[in-house]
Order: C-alpha cells, then structure tokens, then sequence
C-alpha cells in the first residue's frame, strides 16, 4: 500500500524559495511507504508527542544566516506540523561535521539517551567513505548503535550519503552503501535512500545539483524536498505501527 503521494498532496508550500509538490513526489517512488516505527508510534499514542534527534555530518547543514530554518531538520519539523496536527513536535539536529559512525556513537550517545527521543535519524557513511573507513568495522558500529538505540525505546531511520555529480567518480560509497541496507533489514528498520533519490533527481533533470553547490536556492530546495518526504515516511510510518509491537 503506497500511502506517501496521498500524504505528500496534503502539505502546503512552506515559503518562496521552497520545492513544490510536484518536484518531490518526483522521488516518492523511492522512500519506504511500508515502514513501522512502534516504538514512535507508542509515544504518539501515550504522550501526543514526537521527539526526534537528527544526528548527522555537515551535509544535514545549509550555511549562511537562515541555513538553520532551510536545512531538512527545519523542514522535516514544519512538514510534520502539517502531517501530525495536534501532536507536540521536538526535531532537534545534533549536527558535527566531519565525524565517522564510531566518532558519532563515541561523543553523542550519552547525550541522546538524556534527551531520550522517541525517534533517531541516523545520517552516516560519507565522512566513514572519505577516511577510509573499513566497511565491516562501519557495519558493525551501525548494528551496534541501533541495537542500543533500540534497546533504550528508541526508533532508527538511517540515512544514507547524499549524491553529488562532482565527486561521484572521487568517493568509492558502495560497500558503505550496501551495509547501511543490510543493517537497515537486519533491525527492520527504515533506510531513507538520500543517495538514490539525489541520482534520481539529477538523472531526471529535477535538480541541476552541480549548481547547487553554489546556488543556495538549489541546495535550498532539495533539502526542502528531503524534509518533505522524510516527513512522509515518518508520518505514514507511526499511523501503521502497532504501538505493541516495540521491543
């Protein structure tokens, strides 16, 4: 059952310098419409409310003064509103630049079991790709953060790098990849596919994405459009889960 069109059609434009509706369902076909988040979905169902950590590298940034209220973070926060009325919403972006998987898990755990979110989006493998990171090692540092998370009453979504035509051929991302899917089907867990769905709009024409790096209303929209549909899986994720299915 896709649900993300129908549920994508409901938002409202977000400002004049945003993506249009039409523009992100361009890749709707490749976010998870089936995904569970039992573990959100008991604190919807129980508290009204929604705390979500967005823990990520400097690509979940947009620079310059308004780079805060532009970046998905922001959007994915506002998207929601529009998805979730009535619920209390908390996306708080714990954002470092340059820090591998382990670095993340290392300085940032303590931190994240204080705030004790419902819900963690979890963006990695660019900065493990760049420093050579060994994919196994980046595996099993993925299995372990979720099953902590987990463990703690916390969902996970994975995100995976963002693609950008000027460093494809430089940056070898495939092992890293493929073990970010593989663990996202181990835990069952959602894997928001930023990569293909940035391939996808530059293969399409729907972002000229060698622009963006210096045209900020570019890069604007496509986080825009990441948070839009970020919002999408989350929202339709926590109707369909089965609060008692957390473990």
């Amino acid at each position: 059952m896709r649900v993300l069109p129908l549920i994508l059609a409901a938002l409202v434009p977000l400002g004049p310098a945003l993506a249009t509706e039409d523009t992100c369902e361009a890749g709707t076909g490749l976010v998870p419409a089936e995904a569970t988040l039992p573990r959100a979905a008991a604190a919807l169902g129980e508290r009204h409310s929604l705390d979500i950590v967005v823990l990520g590298t400097g690509s979940s940034a947009l620079p310059g003064p308004a780079g805060d209220r532009a970046a998905y973070p922001a959007r994915l926060q506002a998207a929601l509103g529009q998805l979730l009325p009535g619920i209390a919403l908390k996306v708080v972006p714990d954002i470092k630049a340059r820090q591998t998987a382990a670095e993340m898990m290392e300085q940032e755990w303590q931190r994240i079991a204080e705030q004790r979110p419902a819900l963690v989006i979890w963006q990695s493998g660019t900065v493990d790709a760049i420093k050579g990171v060994d994919p196994d090692e980046f595996r099993a540092t993925l299995n372990q953060g979720v099953e902590m998370l987990q463990a703690q009453g916390v969902d996970v979504v994975l995100m995976n790098m963002q693609y950008s035509p000027r460093t494809d051929a430089m940056i070898s991302i495939d092992a890293y990849a493929d073990n970010m899917r593989w663990v996202a089907l181990q835990h069952d867990v959602p894997l928001f596919d930023r990569f293909a769905l940035m391939k996808h709009w530059t293969e399409t024409g729907t972002f000229d994405l060698y622009d963006a790096g210096k045209n900020t209303d570019t890069a604007e929209r496509v986080h825009d459009c990441i948070g839009r549909l970020l919002a999408g899986l989350i929202a339709a994720a926590v109707k369909q889960a089965p609060a008692a299915e957390t473990r």
